[in-house]
């Protein structure tokens, strides 16, 4: 986690175990009997997956939360308009859930899961979802 202290803004440090899961998983792949194409096309996504981990930041702001890729801008979420949060399964690699109050997201979760969720629970505050 990088804190900026004079924006007060946070960036969400790595986390490669979604994509390393997926690429072992696609390791596991090999015996089936369409073997390789079954590997290869999952093994590619986890690449894919692996290098948008390392490509792609979260920042939380003061107002907002900030998707980066590299020094580019993508899209910026206002907390104001957050209706709903969730992490699924953050033990393991998954899902971050949002809801908006004109959209839903689903984003695999290619950073720190704790620090993630640290920061919703400070900054968007307990909007999280009871489980089912």
């Amino acid at each position: 986690m990088t804190t900026t202290p004079k924006t007060n803004s946070v960036i969400i440090s790595p986390s490669p175990r979604l994509a390393l899961v997926i690429l072992l998983l696609s390791a596991a792949l090999w015996p089936l009997p369409l073997s390789p194409w079954p590997t290869l096309v999952v093994g590619l996504f986890g690449v894919f997956l692996l290098v948008q981990t390392y490509i792609l930041k979260l920042e939380f702001s003061e107002d907002d939360l900030v998707v980066w890729r590299g020094q580019q801008e993508l899209r910026r979420f206002p907390f104001r308009e957050w209706m709903a949060w969730r992490l699924f399964a953050p033990w393991l690699p998954g899902l971050f859930y949002f809801r908006e109050t004109k959209s839903i997201h689903f984003l695999p979760i290619l950073f720190n899961p704790a620090e993630l969720q640290e920061q919703l629970e400070q900054r968007v505050g307990p909007l999280q979802q009871a489980k089912p």
